[in-house]
């Protein structure tokens, strides 16, 4: 029986370059590559081989987080339990370990031109596009906080927080973004 807390959001104040995605299922899967090739069609979305990417296949991704780590992120947060107990079928048998972490983070979207230049504000990677593709994702900090960052676009991030940093992030951001929207 999920709890109502679960699903509610923190408070986000929205604006033009930030704002609260909606509720997502999310797991850690730690397995190797025939965990993946049996999780993959279950889950719906390929895992990726290559370090530090993302595949995406409509309302489910998966983010490389480290060798045999993914996060896997659904949109789709009805189906949640039947998610995980497809997944657990899926990987009967197979050692790995799944485990739910929806309750743990909330995720943010950045957007905008200035996307890349606000989180270069607090976090220590080279955001170019050069050096960090549409596509990539890593584990990494804003600050003092750990999160996950994944280039969704050109001019849009996916930042996966934990909901009790969520007042230090929107605020940190804030505060960089004053000398762009002066807010």
């Amino acid at each position: 029986m999920p709890e109502p807390a679960i699903r509610c959001l923190p408070a986000v104040p929205a604006t033009e370059w930030m704002k609260a995605m909606p509720p997502a299922m999310r797991f850690i899967l730690q397995g190797c590559v025939r965990v993946r090739a049996a999780a993959a069609p279950v889950w719906g979305a390929a895992f990726a081989e290559e370090p530090c990417r993302a595949m995406l296949q409509e309302a489910r991704a998966t983010l490389w987080l480290g060798p045999d780590e993914y996060l896997l992120l659904g949109t789709d947060v009805a189906s949640e339990v039947a998610a995980a107990e497809a997944l657990e079928r899926s990987l009967s048998g197979m050692a790995h370990a799944l485990v739910n972490i929806s309750h743990r983070q909330f995720a943010l979207e950045l957007s905008g031109p200035h996307a890349a230049t606000l989180l270069s504000g607090a976090c220590p990677l080279d955001l170019d596009l050069g050096e960090f593709p549409v596509g990539m994702c890593t584990r990494t900090v804003l600050a003092k906080a750990d999160i996950v960052l994944w280039r969704t676009r050109d001019d849009a991030f996916h930042l996966e927080v934990w909901r009790s940093f969520s007042g230090y992030v929107t605020g940190l951001l804030r505060e960089i973004a004053r000398e762009f929207y002066g807010e």
